[in-house]
């Protein structure tokens, strides 16, 4: 009886620190939404008051209307929307491709040419910013689309991650397609790519959420306002000596609501494509 009432004050306990540290991860992470959807209705004064106060004194929507008209949205909004959906199509078409190869496909090289792939997976991106920057130059396609879409033309996390869904189909399944008289080329877009959907709608958010926060390239290789994404046009919100805190919260409030709605939509497939490729 003893042991038992031990065991349950041990479990309870257990539980209530679970819980616990599960609601204090839960408000760190919500705690700066929360302040910036609250300073985006504070005034000047307010956002700089030290101590800092929590809730506004009243509600103010002229930020809102201010960050409007401070920037071109409409562009900023297509920018990104287009640089996200190129950058989308070009990681999962090629990644399919090349994770089919390294997990299905035997050729000469193919443990060296993976092993690049995984030291570019290492290396900062940053170190290829200025190359790629002459590459474009030379060119002759700075501030255009396609250089916001460039960096994303070749994914290798894109390789990586695919290559590790295609090597958790058994090899039988290719196998048994190809006796039915299927080529490489058929098994791998009849068969092999539809077995990795979940995969590939996890790969196509990962993506997604990288190139809309992705600050740096867009700022170097467009400097025009109008051909910048909406991080990149969000930056130019701050002064050089004192920056209108309120409006660029409200301006960050609009800019992350279509990321909100899209990760709402495809929660499942996120995290069903990070379970079912985590391993192997």
């Amino acid at each position: 009886m003893k042991n038992t009432n031990s065991l349950k004050r041990s479990y309870m306990i257990n539980k209530a620190l679970t819980y616990f540290f599960l609601i204090l991860g839960a408000v760190i992470m919500i705690f700066p939404f929360l302040w910036m959807i609250l300073t985006s209705s504070k005034t000047v004064p307010e956002s700089m008051l030290i101590p800092p106060t929590f809730f506004p004194k009243q509600l103010i929507l002229d930020n809102f209307k201010e960050a409007i008209a401070s920037l071109p949205f409409a562009n900023l909004y297509w920018n990104t929307i287009l640089m996200v959906f190129f950058r989308v199509v070009c990681a999962v078409l090629f990644s399919s491709m090349a994770g089919y190869a390294f997990a299905k496909l035997k050729f000469r090289g193919k443990n060296i040419l993976f092993g690049i792939v995984l030291i570019q997976m290492s290396l900062p991106s940053q170190i290829f910013i200025i190359p790629q920057y002459q590459m474009v130059a030379k060119m002759g396609m700075a501030n255009t689309i396609f250089a916001l879409v460039f960096p994303g033309l070749v994914s290798a996390f894109g390789v990586f991650f695919l290559r590790q869904a295609y090597m958790s189909i058994p090899d039988e399944v290719g196998e048994a397609v190809y006796l039915d008289g299927c080529n490489q080329w058929q098994t791998f877009y009849k068969i092999m790519f539809p077995l990795t959907g979940t995969s590939v709608a996890a790969l196509t958010i990962f993506t997604a959420v990288f190139a809309y926060g992705d600050l740096m390239w867009p700022l170097v290789v467009n400097s025009d306002l109008k051909m910048m994404t909406l991080s990149s046009g969000l930056s130019t919100l701050r002064g050089q000596f004192t920056t209108n805190f309120p409006v660029l919260m409200a301006g960050s409030l609009l800019a992350m609501l279509p990321m909100v709605v899209l990760y709402l939509i495809f929660q499942r497939q996120f995290v069903e494509g990070i379970a079912g490729t985590g391993g192997k």
